[in-house]
């Protein structure tokens, strides 16, 4: 876990990218972890100067939807590396990529091996523990299966004690048992997990049998969350009857909807639009859905995440801006402010601004790649730094 630094620190002469725009030659004080002015005055007495002319500072990256550490723990189908080494490598790998606050997206499911409840406890147990080793503010986002039905007082139990922060509601389940579509579902579980064709039918036909209870316990899993303050979000909202769904549960974040239409209705009843960064990156969505440049294109996207890639949340803004899609200050919003506001921590995340957690970059102006990141910083400590 990052520690606070108690130190009064000045960072002075960088261009600084506030909520209002660019700041030129600023100056920049943080103390206890927390940024305490931005302005352009001269650095006061009291205060450590670091010199940071000709870089910019901006804030650090809010990624609220990342699930590219399952290949961290599970490289290959079947083949596991121990927790402790896959989530240290996991927190330098974020660092590189200049992401601060990670929601770890842990998927509660069914299955067995990499996305079952077991590594799901696991993991939760680990990263939650004060002396997990991690640099980046680790937290948990549980992406639960509608068909996952077991241990539910133990959901319940990770939510009333703020373990898991963020739920999205999942059915990755094919609609119907017929053998095609179980085959194009196997095909995605053997990414994960080594099973048989009669071994993966089984599976889902358990699973399919459990729909009706795991739709109870939504129900009551989406009023804990509103009882608790804790974010909802849709996935892969691909109909209109979904969104409305979704209206009614009250959820705060559509995370990846299939068309512009649906972004629309989404916005329209008060969600933020999450998408992936790989998607603007790559040039389109991996399933078919609406891009992020078209998104952005028809001013439906609020929010980025890495997705399934931590350097395309980096590379994701500098793209916007050059394909005129849209300002630099505004693109960089979409992977620092508006994620951290999404999933309620707002107040303490996504900002240079007095009285947010000094969690920020300094970087090589005008370079998208995350090579261009000379140092981060989290609760005002340097938390990697490059020559």
């Amino acid at each position: 876990m990052t520690v606070i630094s108690s130190k009064k620190i000045a960072f002075q002469g960088a261009n600084v990218l506030t909520p209002d725009g660019w700041l030129k030659d600023g100056t920049v004080l943080v103390e206890n972890g927390k940024f305490v002015a931005v302005d352009q005055t001269p650095t006061p007495d009291g205060y450590t100067e670091i010199d940071a002319t000709g870089l910019q500072l901006l804030p650090g990256l809010v990624d609220i939807h990342g699930d590219a550490f399952e290949r961290m723990i599970a490289p290959r189908p079947g083949i596991s590396m121990p927790l402790d080494m896959a989530l240290v490598e996991n927190d330098q790998a974020l660092l590189a990529a200049g992401i601060t606050t990670f929601f770890y997206s842990i998927t509660d499911s069914f299955e067995p091996g990499l996305r079952s409840r077991a590594t799901a406890r696991q993991l939760i147990e680990k990263i939650t523990a004060s002396d997990n080793g991690l640099q980046t503010d680790s937290r948990i986002h549980i992406r639960h299966e509608q068909a996952n039905t077991d241990d539910y007082d133990e959901l319940c139990h990770w939510l009333d004690s703020r373990q898991v922060t963020l739920l999205s509601l999942n059915n990755h389940l094919p609609d119907t048992l017929e053998e095609n579509k179980i085959q194009r579902y196997a095909s995605s579980v053997r990414q994960r997990i080594k099973q048989s064709d009669q071994d993966i039918r089984s599976l889902v036909e358990t699973a399919f049998a459990q729909l009706d209870t795991g739709l109870q316990q939504t129900e009551a899993l989406v009023q804990r969350c509103h009882t608790l303050g804790t974010p909802v979000a849709s996935h892969d909202d691909e109909t209109a009857a979904d969104v409305a769904q979704s209206r009614k549960r009250g959820v705060a974040i559509a995370e990846f909807p299939a068309a512009i239409p649906l972004a629309k209705q989404s916005r329209d009843y008060g969600a933020a639009i999450l998408m992936g960064a790989p998607n603007l990156v790559r040039g389109g969505s991996h399933v078919g859905y609406m891009g992020v440049a078209e998104a952005a294109q028809a001013r439906v996207l609020d929010c980025l995440c890495s997705d399934y890639h931590y350097p395309s949340l980096f590379h994701a803004p500098f793209l916007l801006t050059e394909k005129n899609l849209m300002s630099f200050e505004q693109s960089w919003k979409c992977v620092s402010q508006y994620p951290a506001e999404a999933a309620k921590i707002g107040d303490q995340k996504g900002k240079i601004a007095p009285g947010h957690d000094a969690d920020f970059l300094l970087l090589t102006p005008d370079c998208p790649l995350p090579s261009a990141i000379r140092a981060v910083y989290i609760n005002g400590n340097p938390v990697k730094q490059s020559r």
